[in-house]
């Protein structure tokens, strides 16, 4: 019980922290990346909401059809971009993983006492075919998207760039990112 109870708080600290960031971030930004920081925002408060441990507060059985709406509205703008950009339709998936999570928790919540995001809460046929998908898949963009951070040698003679404002840092954002992914992945293996 404690374990769980702490996986929570900290993933929704990291979420809430990372959204946070975003929003930080999108005060620097324009056009196409502040859109994109805002909807990284959402996306990491929404997540930090959804894993808020239940022994402190039990959100009403009708916050996860708001979940579902209102992350499925931010779903629907990014179709017709997501077919141009590999980053548009990673908000696409991640948007829809959200709905997935939302409309699978009152089918767990008799479960066990932490709803869908509680180890143990699949019937003994194990997780769905979409769960395992989106496993998959965040688990490539983890592994993909954290090699980038990885610094390259620097050339001999190349200069560093000026220093950056740490809000419009593009190292961080792709880790807030990396961290967002891995906290999907945390909720979606709890499933």
């Amino acid at each position: 019980m404690y374990g769980a109870s702490a996986a929570g708080w900290l993933l929704m600290a990291l979420c809430g922290a990372t959204g946070g960031y975003c929003l930080l971030r999108m005060r620097r930004c324009a056009g196409a990346a502040r859109k994109a920081a805002g909807s990284e925002a959402l996306m990491g408060i929404g997540m930090a909401a959804m894993a808020a441990p239940t022994a402190v507060f039990t959100p009403p059985e009708w916050t996860w059809g708001v979940y579902a709406l209102v992350f499925g509205a931010v779903a629907l703008p990014a179709l017709r971009p997501a077919v141009r950009s590999t980053h548009h339709l990673h908000h696409l998936v991640g948007s829809l993983a959200m709905v997935y999570m939302a409309a699978a928790h009152p089918l767990a919540a008799g479960t066990s006492g932490h709803g869908a995001h509680a180890v143990g809460s699949h019937p003994a046929g194990g997780a769905p075919l979409l769960t395992g998908l989106l496993l998959v898949y965040y688990t490539v963009y983890v592994l993909r998207s954290g090699a980038r951070l990885i610094p390259a040698p620097a050339a001999a003679g190349v200069a560093t760039p000026p220093s950056v404002a740490w809000a419009a840092r593009p190292e961080l954002a792709l880790a807030c990112r990396v961290s967002m992914g891995m906290a999907m992945l945390t909720m979606l293996l709890a499933l």
